[in-house]
C-alpha cells in the first residue's frame, strides 16, 4: 500500500475539523483532513442550520396568525408551502457547507481527502487505499441519530432528525418519541406548520435533566399550542395502521395509541466511532462507544486527539468547537487549558427559548452548600410584555457563603440571548454584586437579571 506523510491528520470535518486545519495551516504545517460525507457535520447539515431555519420560518407563520392580538388582520387561514419551507433550509445547508469546503480547500497546506479513513496503527489511518501517517491524529467524526428496537419498529419507516430537515411535506399527524431537546423543537415547528402533534415520553416529565419548574412550564407552552404531550409512557411499540402507524404509549392508565402518519425517534444520539479501526490504534472507548479523553482531550494514545460529539465530554457546537480551541491553545500557544475548566450554556430552541447556564435547582441542593434563590415570571418582564409573549420564568440559584453563581435559566423571549449576562459573569467568577450593579439597557429581557439578583433569598 503506497503511503504519504503528513504533519497532522484530522478524521472529520465538523465543527472544530476545519478551525483546527486553519491553525495548523498557519502555522505552517502540512495536513490531510478526511471527510467521508458532507462537510460541516451534524450543525451545518442536519441540525443547528437548517433546524433553526425550520424554527424561523414556525415562528413567522405563528406570528401571522397572532395577527389580532397585534392590531392587524391578514386575508384568510395562513398557508404554509412546505416545498418552499424546505428549500429555505436546504439553500442555508448548501451555502453554509460550500463555505466551509471553499474555505478549506484555499488553505495552501490542507488537503480535503474525501473518502473513509480507519486506523492502521497509532500514527496512520487508511483511505482510498492509501496510508496517510503523521505524529498527531485528530478524530472529530460526530455522532448520529440513535433508534432503539423497540417493538414494531423495523416493520416500518420511522424518520430521524435527518430526515425531519428534508421532509418537504406536511404530515397528517406527527408522532415524537422522545419529549428532550431535538423532539421539542420539531414538535413545535410542524405543529405551527399545521400538522397535529403528539410527544410520547418515557420519562413523567419533559426535558428530565431540567427541574421540575421549567419541564412543567414547557408543557404548558406546548400544550397551549394543541400538542398532546404523553408522558411515563411504559410500552412504546409500532404497529401498520390503515391510517399509518399505531404507537403505543402506556398500558396502565391510557392504552388507546397514538394514530400517526410520520412518526421522528428523538430518543437520543451515539458517536460515530463503530467504523474508525479504533482497536488497531489501541483507542479506548466507554461502554457507548465514546473515545476516552482527558482533561486536554488526548486519546489514552499519545498524539490521538478527539474533538466534539465523538468524546462525550459535550454534545453542542459551542463544546465542540470549544474543543478546537483548547487543543490549539495547548499545542500552538503555549497554554495549559483544560476541558474541566468549561462552563457549559445550552439552550431548547422552542418558542419562547429556554436559555441554561451551571446548575440546576436539584443539583445545587444535592451539592450541599448553602444557597439564595430567587424566581420571577416572564408576565413581569416588560420587554415580553410588550412584545406579546409572555410565557416562561427566569430562575437564579446561588452560593450563600461565596455569593457565586451557580446556576439560572431563562425560558422566555430572547432567553437564549439573555442567559450570556450570567454565563459571562459565571466565566469571569464574578460575585453576585458585580451584575447586581451592572446597568443594563431598557427595554430588553437582560435588564431584569439584576432585579432577580435583589430577590435571592434563602431557602425556608
Amino acid at each position: 500500500m503506497k503511503g504519504r506523510d503528513f504533519d497532522a491528520i484530522i478524521i472529520g470535518a465538523g465543527q472544530a475539523g476545519p478551525s483546527l486545519a486553519g491553525r495548523l495551516n498557519d502555522a505552517g504545517m502540512k495536513v490531510a483532513i478526511i471527510e467521508r460525507h458532507l462537510v460541516g457535520g451534524t450543525c451545518v447539515n442536519t441540525g443547528c442550520k437548517p433546524t433553526k431555519t425550520l424554527v424561523a420560518s414556525a415562528y413567522a407563520a405563528h406570528t401571522a396568525r397572532r395577527g389580532e392580538d397585534y392590531g392587524f388582520k391578514v386575508g384568510g387561514a395562513v398557508e404554509i408551502d412546505m416545498p418552499a419551507v424546505a428549500a429555505r433550509a436546504r439553500k442555508v445547508i448548501l451555502d453554509s457547507r460550500a463555505a466551509n469546503e471553499n474555505w478549506l480547500v484555499a488553505m495552501q497546506n490542507v488537503e480535503l481527502i474525501r473518502g473513509h479513513a480507519r486506523f492502521t496503527g497509532t500514527k496512520s489511518v487508511e483511505v482510498n487505499g492509501e496510508q496517510l501517517t503523521a505524529p498527531r491524529i485528530f478524530i472529530n467524526v460526530g455522532g448520529r441519530a440513535v433508534v432503539p428496537d423497540m417493538p414494531g419498529v423495523k416493520d416500518l419507516t420511522v424518520l430521524t432528525n435527518t430526515d425531519m430537515v428534508a421532509l418537504d411535506e406536511l404530515p397528517r399527524h406527527l408522532v415524537v418519541i422522545g419529549g428532550s431537546y431535538i423532539g421539542l423543537e420539531f414538535a413545535q415547528m410542524y405543529r405551527r406548520f399545521g400538522a397535529e402533534v403528539t410527544i410520547v415520553e418515557r420519562m413523567n416529565r419533559l426535558i428530565a435533566r431540567e427541574d421540575p419548574d421549567i419541564s412543567e412550564e414547557v408543557r404548558a407552552i406546548l400544550e397551549h399550542e394543541g400538542i398532546t404531550v404523553r408522558t411515563g409512557a411504559d410500552c412504546i411499540g409500532f404497529a401498520k395502521h390503515e391510517n399509518g402507524i399505531a404507537v403505543s404509549v402506556d398500558c396502565k392508565m391510557d392504552s388507546s395509541p397514538a394514530i400517526g402518519s410520520h412518526v421522528l425517534m428523538a430518543v437520543g444520539r451515539r458517536p460515530n466511532t463503530d467504523e474508525l479501526g479504533l482497536d488497531r490504534a489501541g483507542i479506548e472507548t466507554d461502554a457507548r462507544g465514546y473515545i476516552i479523553v482527558d482533561d486536554e482531550l488526548q486519546t489514552n494514545v499519545a498524539g490521538v486527539y478527539a474533538m466534539g460529539d465523538c468524546n462525550g465530554r459535550g454534545a453542542f457546537t459551542h463544546t465542540a468547537y470549544n474543543d478546537f480551541e483548547i487543543v490549539a491553545a495547548n499545542l500552538l500557544d503555549g497554554e495549559n487549558r483544560k476541558v474541566s475548566e468549561r462552563l457549559t450554556g445550552y439552550a431548547l430552541y422552542i418558542d419562547p427559548p429556554l436559555g441554561r447556564i451551571g446548575m440546576t435547582e436539584a443539583e445545587a441542593v444535592r451539592s450541599g452548600r448553602r444557597l439564595l434563590h430567587a424566581k420571577r415570571p416572564m408576565t413581569r418582564v416588560g420587554r415580553a410584555v410588550e412584545k406579546g409573549e409572555t410565557h416562561g420564568l427566569m430562575k437564579i440559584v446561588a452560593d450563600a457563603d461565596t455569593r457565586r453563581i451557580l446556576g439560572a435559566a431563562i425560558l422566555g423571549t430572547g432567553g437564549d440571548e439573555a442567559i450570556h449576562g450570567i454565563l459571562d459573569m459565571m466565566n469571569a467568577d464574578q460575585p453576585i454584586e458585580t451584575l447586581r450593579w451592572a446597568v443594563p439597557i431598557h427595554p430588553t429581557v437582560s435588564e431584569l437579571i439584576p432585579t432577580v439578583l435583589l430577590d435571592l433569598k434563602a431557602s425556608l
